[in-house]
């Protein structure tokens, strides 16, 4: 056979996973200059992952990535194959089988634990799954959450955090103008919710959140925003690391924040505080088993041997009144079947993008990873794409020095010969454009960009799969 990358003998690749990762990684696959076919897999029939269904409704631009992600999914080459599971449908035997490298970018789909009394109480959630809930994923549609709560605390302080508080607070005609789900939509609009506290257990310049995110907290409909002047006063070591990083967009972050300590009450329905230096150390309930309560105690900073800036907790405590509590203290991946994984770090086992076998410690070959389930959730959507790019390099690399996969069924009929036996119910690219548009079309019947289809059946359905 001739050499791989030829236009008899096209490089094929499959991605697992159809977030910003898995095509930022089709998209730099596409420029080299081989020919490439690209298989992308997704367990859900609907493109795009955390674009979809993480990013906050009312952040409608975030969202127009999309148009890129669309390009790249119109090359000659690129499949879809969505509502197909790795471990369900397919194994990794059967890629192995069929592609001379796999990608795996699966992201970070799950929470880290809050390791407190009282973290089995009924009213506290995992935010991951609050912001999957208003987003209309299949998975989480049927979730409940007790707005009759009139205050809420979410614990944590980067954009997950402030998403969560903002869409919390956020007017019925506010949310009403974005594509957030109808049931969602209309839960929020009968919420009895009166305050909501954000609780950051280090200071205002350790803020994970980014400045736009925080600016738009004070530009709310019918929310006042403050923070407490004790809390956002900087330290004497914060103060130095500013002043040594001549963070521009750092400082500018800390001035908004302090300019909500000045706040006064305005008179709208609804108060956000944004807090710091405080981390849960318990949670109370009620009779009936429900969280009516959380103690704070009140943090220090302190500097570490390697420099960085941590907390410690001081003797001085308090406790709030709360109702609902969300948790968005950190996301991991979950393990994909046949896949190497790293339990305590929530990671694919790998070295810079190559799996890791974890006996002998060396690359697997032709599997690679790349987006959060390779390095951990950090960064923004766009913080994907060198980290896609710097895998399919890797992979490069590893394709010139011959080390790849030697697929017994390299023809790009085979699997998906192989795929329609094994889920007849496939959702091909078409089928999602198709979908698109009827989404598209039903929101703009309702003055919004779009109504969501949030169950598998009625997606199968509209496309003609039922």
């Amino acid at each position: 056979m001739s050499e791989v990358g030829t236009a008899e003998n096209p490089l094929r690749v499959a991605i697992i996973g159809a977030g910003p990762a898995g095509f930022y990684a089709a998209e730099h696959l596409f420029k080299q200059k081989m020919a490439v076919q690209v298989d992308m897999y997704d367990r859900l029939p609907t493109p795009f992952g955390l674009v979809r269904n993480g990013v906050a409704p009312d952040h409608q631009k975030i969202k127009s990535v999309t148009a890129v992600f669309d390009r790249t999914a119109k090359k000659p080459g690129f499949r879809f194959f969505g509502n197909v599971e790795l471990g369900r449908d397919v194994s990794v035997d059967d890629l192995r089988d069929h592609y001379h490298q796999i990608v795996y970018t699966t992201g970070a789909q799950t929470d880290r634990a809050l390791n407190v009394p009282g973290a089995d109480l009924e009213g506290h959630h995992p935010a991951t799954e609050f912001v999957a809930w208003y987003n209309g994923h299949p998975d989480f549609r049927d979730l409940q959450f007790d707005l009759s709560q009139e205050k809420v605390a979410v614990i944590g302080i980067g954009n997950v955090a402030m998403d969560v508080a903002r869409i919390l607070c956020r007017t019925p005609a506010e949310l009403a103008q974005t594509d957030i789900a109808d049931y969602a939509l209309e839960a929020l609009s009968k919420s009895n919710v009166k305050e909501v506290y954000v609780l950051g257990r280090r200071g205002p310049a350790q803020a994970a959140f980014t400045t736009p995110e925080i600016k738009e907290l004070g530009e709310m409909e019918d929310t006042d925003t403050f923070t407490i002047s004790d809390e956002v006063e900087l330290d004497s070591l914060s103060e130095a690391s500013l002043a040594e990083s001549a963070d521009r967009g750092a400082m500018r972050k800390v001035e908004i924040i302090q300019s909500y300590a000045q706040n006064q009450s305005t008179g709208k329905s609804r108060k956000l505080f944004v807090r710091f230096l405080v981390s849960p150390v318990e949670l109370y309930g009620d009779e009936h088993g429900h969280v009516k309560a959380m103690k704070l105690v009140h943090n220090e900073l302190y500097k570490t041997d390697a420099g960085s800036l941590r907390p410690r907790a001081t003797e001085r405590t308090e406790v709030i009144e709360v109702g609902l509590v969300f948790r968005s203290i950190g996301y991991r991946g979950v393990p994909l079947s046949g896949v190497p994984f790293n339990d305590s770090w929530g990671v694919i086992l790998n070295d810079n993008g190559r799996v890791i076998h974890p006996d002998t410690k060396e690359p697997v070959t032709g599997e690679y990873t790349a987006g959060w389930v390779k390095r951990g959730p950090s960064g923004v959507i766009g913080t994907n794409k060198p980290d896609s790019v710097a895998t399919v390099d890797l992979m490069m690399a590893d394709l010139q020095n011959g080390r790849y996969l030697h697929p017994t069924h390299p023809e790009a009929e085979a699997i998906a010969s192989l795929i329609a036996e094994r889920q007849p119910q496939f959702f091909s690219y078409a089928d999602w454009q198709k979908l698109d548009e009827l989404e598209t079309a039903k929101g703009a019947e309702l003055g919004r960009p779009r109504l969501k289809f949030t169950c598998v059946e009625d997606m199968l359905a509209a496309v003609g799969k039922a």
